[in-house]
């Protein structure tokens, strides 16, 4: 696959879905993004260094864990140790960084290793209601709550399976408006073949925490099964989910997640040879990978990694929008000992590595109102050495090589 044609259809995919999510969303003003890319010479590299631009928009922070954005630009973020909701920017200080203010503390969330305050969701009305909605580990569970800003959180749905690894614990409302929650096994993989059980699982609801119409299986709030920690969520223009898996010693996963879909764990890790279990489009070895956090710019998937302490760039292609199943369409798919992708059921060429090493454990992904992609550090978490610096958002740009970034704003 040439570089040129990689970077030609990145950047016209990151302005459509750009486009389309952010009109979805909120009506905040978006850098322009050009689209008019020449070709460039013909390149095999794994890596994707010259495709990204970084800056840092925070420093200081906690394991920052959950970011949502709101209509004015700014966002709300969780710190998974502190119970802390932080307000961050739109404004910027006299350094040039985002303001940072407190919101609230959930004393009713429990920090204990991978459990605390976890994942957060502003809700689709929030100029209208100032509601969001939390993940957070307790003492004796996992829940999800809904909390009006200067209110305390209201329990929605409590009984998730809680441990000190393990957790899931990401919020997204997604394109239909429904409330979707990833849910770890809970270090018990016996949660995740168990459909009565609410770990191991990708949960659809309404903002009451109710099932909606639609879930695959009747008065239930599974929406797939059969994973092990599931942390990152997130959907393409077309209105295909995806999702990164945190594997246990051998793969990790990126899969595109079906309703009612069996996705294997315990039974298979990886890419399996069992039709009864959908295969995922990409994995990892854990020590370029512990894929975390997904987000999707266009036909672009980017998915963070903690232990890698990197990012991917993976190219989709039409595979998926023409009805990708879990058929094997490609056996075990093609690469090298310690990344693996299957071109016939989605993925168009290798996935390209990308800011390895350079600002160590990487969490959230998640796109913003104004055409970036916004990534949280996770250094303070006990399993990274920090740096004075440390935790981080940085702010990452896609451009062709050749080119400057798009500047953030100001």
């Amino acid at each position: 696959m040439a570089t040129g044609a990689f970077v030609v259809m990145l950047a016209l995919g990151l302005l459509g879905v750009l486009t389309s999510s952010t009109r979805r969303l909120h009506s905040t003003p978006r850098d322009p993004t050009p689209t008019d890319f020449s070709l460039g010479p013909q390149d095999r590299s794994s890596h994707g260094d010259d495709l990204v631009s970084v800056t840092t928009l925070v420093k200081n922070l906690d394991v920052p864990w959950g970011v949502t954005f709101l209509p004015d630009g700014g966002a709300l973020v969780t710190e998974r140790q502190t119970l802390r909701i932080l307000k961050v920017g739109p404004g910027r200080g006299p350094t040039g960084e985002l303001t940072v203010t407190g919101v609230a503390t959930i004393t009713e969330a429990y920090s204990n290793n991978e459990g605390g305050l976890l994942g957060i969701a502003a809700s689709p009305h929030f100029a209208r209601d100032s509601t969001v909605f939390l993940f957070y580990t307790t003492r004796i569970d996992n829940r999800i709550a809904k909390m009006r800003l200067g209110g305390r959180p209201v329990p929605i749905l409590t009984g998730i399976p809680h441990a000190g690894v393990h957790n899931g614990g990401r919020l997204v409302f997604g394109p239909d408006g429904f409330l979707y929650a990833s849910t770890g096994d809970a270090s018990r993989a016996g949660h995740s073949q168990d459909l009565d059980d609410l770990g191991g699982k990708i949960l659809r609801m309404t903002t009451d925490g109710r099932p909606p119409p639609g879930n695959p299986f009747p008065r239930s709030l599974v929406w797939s099964y059969g994973h092990r920690n599931p942390e990152g969520m997130a959907w393409d223009d077309e209105g295909h989910m995806y999702s990164a898996e945190i594997g246990e010693a051998v793969w990790d996963e990126l899969n595109v997640i079906r309703p009612g879909r069996n996705y294997g764990w315990p039974k298979v890790e990886g890419i399996g040879t069992d039709p009864a279990y959908v295969d995922p489009i990409v994995t990892w070895r854990p020590e370029v990978g512990v894929a975390d956090g997904v987000a999707i710019l266009g036909r672009v998937a980017i998915v963070t990694c903690l232990r890698g302490q990197r990012i991917y760039l993976v190219r989709l292609n039409d595979a998926v929008v023409t009805g990708f199943s879990s058929q094997r369409v490609d056996g075990v798919g093609v690469g090298t000992s310690s990344i693996r992708w299957r071109p016939g059921a989605g993925v168009a060429s290798r996935p390209m590595e990308a800011l390895t090493g350079r600002y160590g454990r990487l969490r959230a992904a998640v796109p913003a109102p104004d055409g970036s992609l916004w990534i949280t550090t996770s250094n303070r978490d006990g399993r990274n050495q920090p740096v004075p610096e440390d935790d981080r958002i940085l702010r990452l740009t896609l451009h062709p090589p050749g080119t400057s970034p798009t500047p953030g704003p100001r």
